[in-house]
């Protein structure tokens, strides 16, 4: 009976038992140069981006970035927080799903709230290279009479992993119009 009750325990847990896929890991800080690269024109800066995974499959994540227009010197503030889930769908390949919060400020009189959900996959090459792709979707609300439109966008990134903690992680962000936003830098993974 005791036997039983123990294997039962370890079968309802089993799904449990592996949040991520093998090589992967959802709990990462990360430093960035950051460049865009849009119809508006061109901006480049720093940002920092971070993600804790606080129960197996589900991780918080934010980011930041603060980009200085090439023309004009003005600043502009892009941050999201949010809430992702992953599930191992390979020995090595994770399926994530995002949700944000997202603010942008140009710091000249208009901020602008919004959300943004992403999804994908992300697939660890051995210990030493993981890459993803994401489709996603992000929408500011209406603001003093300006009226974001809604924009689909696609994310590539990878990472070279040199050694169980460090890396160089990059990021390319490319939306229907053409905008890139991409970074780069180093990230601490544990």
């Amino acid at each position: 009976m005791k036997n039983s009750l123990i294997a039962l325990a370890l079968l309802a847990a089993a799904p449990f038992a592996a949040s991520a896929a093998e090589g992967l890991s959802y709990n990462y800080a990360q430093a960035d140069y950051v460049k865009t690269d849009a119809d508006a024109g061109k901006a480049d800066g720093w940002g920092v981006k971070g993600s804790y995974e606080f129960i197996p499959h589900f991780h918080a994540f934010g980011e930041y970035n603060q980009q200085k227009a090439d023309i004009t010197d003005a600043k502009t503030d892009q941050w999201r927080v949010g809430l992702g889930y992953n599930r191992e769908i390979g020995n090595s390949t994770d399926f994530v799903g995002r949700v944000a919060y997202n603010k942008y400020d140009p710091k000249h009189g208009l901020d602008f709230n919004g959300y943004s959900a992403e999804a994908g996959i992300r697939t660890a090459f051995g210990a030493h290279a993981e890459v993803y792709a994401m489709a996603g979707y992000e929408d500011y609300s209406k603001k003093h009479g300006i009226n974001p439109e809604g924009q689909l966008y696609g994310r590539l990134g990878g990472q070279v992993k040199l050694n169980q903690n460090w890396g160089i992680n990059g990021d390319l962000k490319m939306d229907r119009d053409g905008n890139k936003e991409w970074s780069v830098g180093p990230r601490f993974s544990w």
